[in-house]
C-alpha cells in the first residue's frame, strides 16, 4: 500500500471526510483491520484565506510547495490537496517534489464522461467558479460547465467561508442551494460537481434532481485505488 500525503486544514472539516473515507474505502476493499497509510499536514486556514482574499497566491504557491516537500521528505509517495480552490497551487505543489500529485478535477471529470454528461453545473468557492484553472481543465475533456449567475455564485461562497468551513449547516442554506441547484438545471446542467470539498456537508444526492459528483468522495476512491495498485 503507498502512503498517501494529504495537505489539508483547507478546511479540516473536510479534511476530517478525507480522513474517515480514505480509512473506510482501505478496510472495504482489504478487509478486517486494514486501514489507509496516510501523512497528513494540516494547515492554519485563516491565514491561507485571507491571502487567497487578497489575492497573494504567489505566497500560497510557495507555502503549498512548502508542504508538499514536508510530505515527500516524511516518505508521501502520492500527493492530495484537500480542497478544489487551492488546486490553483497545483503547478508548484507538482514542481516541489517528484512525488505524483493525483489533481481532484480528474476523477470527477473522468466520473462525468463515464456518466455520458457533457453539460454540468458547477458549485464551489468563488476562486473555482471564476477562475479558469477548473473549467479549462473540464472543457479539454469535452465538458462545458455552467456556473450560478453574480448574486447567487456570492451566496455559494459566503456560505462556504462563513458557515460550512466553521462547521455551521444551516437548512436556511441548503434551501438556498437547492434554489441555486434548480437554476442550474433550468440553464440546462445534466449533472451537478460539487466543486468544494465542503459542500457535501450541506447537500447530497436528494437535493438534486439530476446526478450529483461529489469531487471529495471521487479523489478519495481515486486515491485508494491508486495506493492499492500493484
Amino acid at each position: 500500500m503507498k502512503t498517501i500525503g494529504l495537505i489539508g486544514g483547507l478546511s479540516w472539516e473536510s479534511s476530517a471526510q478525507y480522513y474517515r473515507l480514505l480509512n473506510e474505502g482501505v478496510r472495504a476493499r482489504l478487509g478486517g483491520l486494514h486501514s489507509a497509510r496516510i501523512l497528513l499536514l494540516s494547515l492554519d486556514f485563516a491565514p491561507i484565506a485571507a491571502l487567497q482574499a487578497s489575492g497573494d497566491w504567489d505566497v500560497l504557491d510557495e507555502q503549498m510547495a512548502d508542504a508538499a516537500r514536508s510530505l515527500a521528505a516524511g516518505g508521501a509517495e502520492m500527493l492530495l490537496i484537500g480542497a478544489n480552490t487551492m488546486h490553483l497551487c497545483a503547478d508548484a505543489v507538482k514542481a516541489a517534489s517528484d512525488v505524483p500529485l493525483l489533481h481532484i478535477a480528474d476523477p470527477a471529470i473522468a466520473a462525468v464522461r463515464a456518466a455520458g454528461f457533457s453539460r454540468v453545473g458547477l458549485l464551489g468557492t468563488a476562486f473555482t467558479m471564476e477562475k479558469p484553472f477548473y473549467t479549462v481543465r473540464m472543457a479539454a475533456a469535452g465538458i462545458a460547465a455552467i456556473i450560478p449567475g453574480e448574486a447567487d455564485r456570492a451566496i455559494v461562497h459566503r456560505i462556504i467561508y462563513d458557515e460550512l468551513v466553521q462547521g455551521v449547516v444551516r437548512d436556511a442554506s441548503r434551501a438556498e442551494y437547492r434554489r441555486i441547484i434548480a437554476a442550474l438545471i433550468a440553464d440546462g446542467a445534466e449533472a451537478i460537481v460539487l466543486g468544494c470539498t465542503e459542500i457535501m456537508l450541506l447537500v447530497g444526492e436528494a437535493d438534486s434532481a439530476v446526478p450529483m459528483f461529489d469531487t471529495l468522495a471521487l479523489h478519495v476512491d481515486a486515491a485508494i485505488e491508486a495506493a492499492l495498485a500493484p
